[in-house]
């Protein structure tokens, strides 16, 4: 090769590399976008269903995931297995049926958004 086409096929000079600021930026972004648009309202979702659930008393209307509508009859804690579960049982017209608390999704007219689904 020439001289001349090895002058104009090389750079005259270096380019700069803004890459990887560029690259971490828009991890930081889609970071906080996931943060704010997922995690923390599921979070605060979760929250307010603990809390639901935590106010749970007898004569309560509740319904269940599974669409069950009755009142509660009692609550007992069980001991399974060294896991602590709390069973409910709900009355619903002439039949009774033990559920789990956390499979309560709304107590009179309060729904709880962070509920499990069916």
């Amino acid at each position: 090769m020439s001289p001349l086409l090895i002058t104009q096929a090389a750079p005259a000079e270096s380019p700069r590399f803004f890459g990887i600021p560029f690259i971490m930026i828009q991890l930081i972004g889609f970071a906080l976008v996931i943060y704010f648009l997922i995690l923390r309202p599921s979070g605060q979702a979760r929250k307010r269903h603990a809390e639901l659930l935590g106010k749970l008393k007898k004569g309560d209307e509740v319904m269940t995931s599974g669409g069950i509508i009755g009142r509660v009859k009692d609550i007992k804690e069980v001991d399974n297995e060294g896991a602590r579960e709390v069973r409910v049982t709900v009355e619903s017209g002439t039949a009774t049926v033990v559920v789990e608390r956390s499979r309560i999704v709304r107590v009179g007219s309060s729904a709880a958004s962070g509920a499990p689904a069916a």
